[in-house]
């Protein structure tokens, strides 16, 4: 039985290990060992994922299958990009579906729920920045309804790369 929830505390070590493992499964074979090491060391250990899963301007939503995690998005609310337009913006900050479990529908599902948990929320527009180098993801946000607004750097380690700035304007917005 598949199931989207919200992440609790007590979810912190396998996300850890979950968000880490489909990080460097994505990126790893086109980014330098010791960027990828240093990147995932900020951004992925068990207290760094308790810290987001309880910060109230966040929300992690975990995909399952029987209790078996195969995907994970991660919300914010916070100071976007300029690029960004809109009186009450909300991002999709992480978004990452299990390699072997692509194809399946599971990214549809996943977003679908972001776009939801937004939509009550009252935002206006959801945005997300994407690695310029990752024409999947790039096609699936587009046919999701994003649309490229510009660009950020997004800091792997010690590389500065660039990621795509995308928003979608949300129902019931202006």
């Amino acid at each position: 039985m598949t199931a989207i929830r919200i992440a609790g505390a007590a979810d912190a070590a396998s996300l850890a290990r979950f968000a880490e493992e489909t990080f460097r499964d994505t990126f790893a074979a086109v980014n330098a060992v010791e960027n990828m090491t240093l990147y995932c060391a900020a951004s992925y250990g068990e207290e760094v994922q308790l810290r987001e899963i309880t910060d109230p301007g966040r929300m992690t939503l975990l995909y399952e299958d029987s209790g078996r995690l195969l995907a994970f998005a991660q919300l914010a609310w916070g100071e976007p990009p300029g690029c960004v337009a809109g009186s009450l913006p909300g991002e999709i900050n992480r978004f990452y579906v299990m390699r072997q479990q692509h194809g399946r529908g599971i990214a549809q599902q996943l977003m679908a729920a972001c776009i939801g948990e937004m939509e009550r929320r009252g935002n206006d527009v959801v945005w997300l920045g994407v690695w310029e180098r990752n024409p999947r993801a790039i096609a699936f946000y587009s046919r999701c309804g994003f649309v490229a607004v510009g660009n950020q750097i997004f800091k792997l380690g010690n590389d500065p790369q660039q990621d795509i700035v995308m928003v979608r304007r949300l129902a019931g917005a202006g």
